[in-house]
């Protein structure tokens, strides 16, 4: 792995992420980059700055009762439920107030236990997650929402290689036009396997793992 590099949003300079150079294996894909949102997804000021930024990125028609947080973004999420409150997005929740959620994996499929369904099922529902790569973690997300009755508001994400998934806008605050040079590669066809440059890392939403 190459030096890190730290790249400020055009949106606010106080949001930085960090890039790592590299070869990184991920559950779906082989990535040139490691995008580290660490402290964007758990410090309270990066966290808050970010949900006020994506905030600003949502229209004022729409509706929002649910958002669903992926990647570990529920804490920007808290934030996000808050700006768009005061933003005056509307809700249809009996209470009038945003309902903040994360989804269960089990062997490998998405769900949402029966408790949840009412926050679901005929809700409004906002996708909100750290990175949308190849857009398989969104596809999969909207499927499985779809599935439980929901209405896909939007989708909004700190750093999208895509412009939209399933004929979805994706907003973001970093694109690959932040990273000129990111590349996704299938893992049977990555070009970094084919030049034989060895694997740094293994890495998902959590982190990364290096190969010693």
């Amino acid at each position: 792995m190459q030096e890190m590099i730290k790249i400020s949003s055009k949106a606010h300079p106080n949001i930085e992420l960090k890039a790592i150079p590299g070869h990184f294996v991920t559950p779906s894909s082989h990535i040139n980059y490691f995008l580290d949102m660490t402290t964007l997804k758990t410090r309270l000021s990066e966290a808050s700055l970010t949900a006020r930024e994506l905030g600003r990125q949502i229209l004022a028609s729409m509706i929002v009762d649910t958002i669903v947080c992926i990647d570990g973004c529920e804490i920007i999420g808290a934030f996000l439920a808050e700006e768009l409150t005061r933003a005056g997005i509307y809700s249809r929740n009996a209470h009038q107030t945003i309902y903040i959620i994360t989804p269960e994996y089990s062997t490998g499929q998405m769900l949402f236990r029966d408790n949840y369904l009412p926050m679901i099922k005929d809700k409004n529902v906002l996708v909100l997650l750290a990175s949308a790569t190849t857009g398989k973690t969104v596809t999969k997300t909207i499927q499985t929402l779809t599935y439980y009755g929901a209405t896909i508001s939007g989708i909004s994400a700190v750093f999208s290689a895509a412009n939209s998934v399933m004929g979805i806008p994706v907003n973001a605050l970093f694109t690959t036009a932040d990273i000129p040079d990111y590349k996704t590669y299938k893992p049977d066809g990555c070009a970094l396997c084919k030049e034989q440059k060895p694997i740094d890392a293994f890495a998902n939403a959590f982190g990364y793992s290096k190969i010693s």
